[in-house]
């Protein structure tokens, strides 16, 4: 049996839905480095989208409409939307300080932060769409062994959007 992926069709089918109901959301991940480079580049496993913390139950209902449900929540660190059919969206509730600073609980008492620069746009398919920033995507490789795919994608930030990738720790 083939592993599930999330297509280019229903990344923009999510953020429609999402942007329909009010709802920001910054794509992440995989398919936020695809996002920065305008092309799919690989097969992803999931979308993962930063939303801000007070929107997720609104974010839940609008993917329902879509057949998403909940399947993993590791609140406050993230939740797991999935359909039957394999597709699966990573949402990361991020709360905003007065400072202006978007603050994520990660596992064993880490906190991803999201500074004003972290915010950005892409391009799917065609269709422009929030997204994090290249700087942003790099800071959230660093401090762990990366996997194959990790690599090949800050190779793909580096290479053609000449972004400085330092190496892992």
């Amino acid at each position: 049996m083939p592993t599930p992926s999330m297509s280019a069709e229903a990344v923009i089918e999510a953020m429609t839905t999402l942007h329909s109901a009010g709802i920001t959301a910054w794509i992440g991940g995989g398919w936020g480095i695809d996002a920065l480079v305008g092309e799919r580049t690989r097969v992803h496993r999931d979308l993962d989208l930063a939303i801000r913390s007070e929107d997720l139950e609104d974010a839940l209902r609008a993917l329902s409409a879509l057949g998403y449900e909940t399947s993993l929540d590791l609140r406050p660190v993230r939740l797991v939307a999935s359909a039957a059919d394999g597709r699966s969206i990573d949402l990361h509730p991020v709360t905003f300080g007065d400072d202006g600073i978007g603050r994520q609980p990660g596992d064993d008492g880490r906190v991803f932060e999201y500074p004003p620069d972290a915010f950005g746009q892409g391009t799917i398919a065609g269709v422009d769409v929030p997204c994090l920033t290249a700087d942003q995507l790099v800071r959230f490789h660093l401090g762990y062994e990366p996997l194959d795919h990790d690599r090949q994608d800050m190779a793909l930030l580096r290479d053609r959007l000449g972004v400085e990738v330092p190496p892992p720790d």
